[in-house]
């Protein structure tokens, strides 16, 4: 039962067929056993989880619980929480505590959620494969030799692998989804602004989005009610009237519930480059659309090639000014020894950052600089807009647009890390949802010859949440792949 989804959980705690602090436990339990062998969390602090938990019983024998009362969560160690350090997997905030909780944070908290710990990641949000974290890198549930996606590769392992029934990530350029279809799981990166980033320490601030991790597409509603609103602490979020995004998953489908979606099928996202199991199992699940009453069409974004190279400029632009508040003066890493002030900075940053944190600030510091602004940083942002309106022109014909979230399956661990370029290109087909700002999806839907997950992409116009969910619901519903587990997640019940 403790493997279950999290409305299957909900329901038991509110039933009383199971207390959030037995739940709590035994979860705690699996993270002493098995992290030690994955890696995902780089914080845990189990009394503070058992204290929420017996704060959410009381919630439920009171009759006040929620969907997520007594659910435990974790948060990627990018997210400010008040109750434990958070690192962003550098040496350069190793002991650094927020004295504030990120809005989503306190979001899943007021939703009745249980705090278990703080999950790895790439160092500052900055890999494809959480190989970068100065606390070591992440293995994939699936096989211990293998990356399990990055950056927000801790949540995603810690969900697949049942440590933790939901988490939370950052997605900058398909960070939560990359490491969802590596890993077997469903993570959603919503619309540019509907969860505040409040307290997510900033990458790239026009590309940052938090969003949820969890095993099926209805969980990540669940979580998703939690997560999003207006804050006024960030300018960048949006004030709209909140949203239920289980509404439209309530609904009696009937034989054909998907009849009268339109299925966009771009020509750009099924060419040379994709593994061939990736390929057939988004056939498979395509042909499975069709049979739950989808009309599929194929559509052009001609400009979507260009979306990595855009990426690649404006990502380590931002990273390189956000970054540059970390000198060893305030807070974090401060070398030992230093001749004055412009050596403690270069020896400060020197030792607290890893090397590709160095690579994107050096790039990024580059294309800003004068003479290189204009053919670099500000052509970057003019065909960014080309890119979105390739999307808008999309929308006009189909309702989302679906392909392969990764062009391969997970890849060994250490086999990318000298080739930087190789790297990025996983990020081919997830990175124009974060340029445009428009939501995406990835949930599995298959597996590769080695029997690792395959991830499937579905993306939406701006704040089509609820209408994505609802199509990868009823996915979801006609098939299996989302309940199954990795190996050493079999004993979980």
């Amino acid at each position: 039962m403790i493997g279950a989804p999290i409305a299957e959980l909900g329901a038991a705690l509110r039933a009383k067929r199971l207390s959030s602090v037995e739940l709590t436990q035994r979860l705690l339990d699996r993270i002493a056993r098995l992290n030690p062998v994955l890696n995902a969390f780089i914080s845990v602090d189990p009394d503070r989880a058992l204290a929420d938990a017996k704060a959410a019983d009381a919630a439920i024998a009171a009759g006040a619980a929620g969907p997520l009362t007594g659910i435990p969560v974790a948060h990627k160690d990018i997210l400010a929480t008040a109750a434990m350090r958070t690192t962003c997997g550098s040496r350069m905030l190793a002991n650094y505590t927020s004295p504030y909780d990120a809005h989503v944070v306190e979001g899943l908290a007021r939703a009745g959620t249980v705090l278990v710990g703080k999950t790895n990641m790439d160092e500052f949000a900055m890999g494809s494969s959480s190989e970068t974290s100065h606390f070591g890198p992440v293995k994939n549930p699936w096989n211990l030799k293998y990356v399990p996606g990055g950056s927000s590769g801790g949540s995603a392992a810690a969900v697949a692998a049942r440590l933790v029934p939901a988490g939370t990530g950052t997605d900058t350029g398909g960070s939560i989804r990359q490491p969802a279809a590596l890993s077997g799981i469903c993570g959603l990166k919503p619309t540019y602004g509907i969860c505040s980033r409040y307290g997510l320490v900033a990458f790239a601030s026009s590309l940052d989005q938090a969003g949820p991790f969890a095993q099926t597409a209805e969980d990540i509603a669940l979580l998703l009610n939690a997560m999003a609103g207006h804050d006024a602490r960030d300018s960048t979020s949006l004030d709209r009237p909140t949203e239920d995004y289980t509404r439209v998953l309530r609904r009696d489908g009937g034989a054909r519930p998907l009849a009268g979606v339109t299925i966009g099928l771009p020509r750009e996202y099924f060419g040379a480059g994709i593994d061939p199991d990736v390929a057939r199992a988004i056939d498979a699940a395509l042909a499975e659309f069709r049979a739950l009453g989808a009309r599929t069409v194929e559509i052009t974004l001609p400009n979507a090639r260009l979306s990595v190279p855009v990426y690649y400029v404006i990502a380590p632009a931002e990273a390189s000014s956000n970054l540059s508040r970390f000198d060893g003066v305030r807070y974090g890493h401060r070398a030992a020894k230093y001749d004055d002030l412009t050596d403690m900075y270069g020896k400060s940053r020197a030792e607290g950052f890893g090397a590709e944190v160095k690579r994107r600030i050096l790039v990024g510091t580059y294309v800003l600089s004068h003479g290189y602004y204009d053919a670099y940083y500000l052509k970057a942002q003019q065909v960014r807009h080309l890119i979105a309106d390739d999307f808008r022109h999309a929308y006009r014909t189909c309702d989302v647009i679906v392909g392969p979230t990764a062009p391969t399956a997970a890849f060994p661990i250490g086999a990318k890390t000298d080739d930087p370029v190789q790297m990025y290109l996983n990020d081919i087909f997830t990175v124009a949802a974060n340029l445009v700002g428009a939501p995406a999806l990835s949930i599995p839907c298959g597996f590769d010859r080695n029997g690792l997950p395959i991830g499937l992409q579905i993306q939406g116009d701006y704040f089509a949440e609820a209408k994505m969910l609802d199509v990868a619901h009823r996915f979801q519903q006609a098939t299996d792949w989302h309940g199954k587990r990795p190996a050493l997640a079999e004993d979980i019940d």
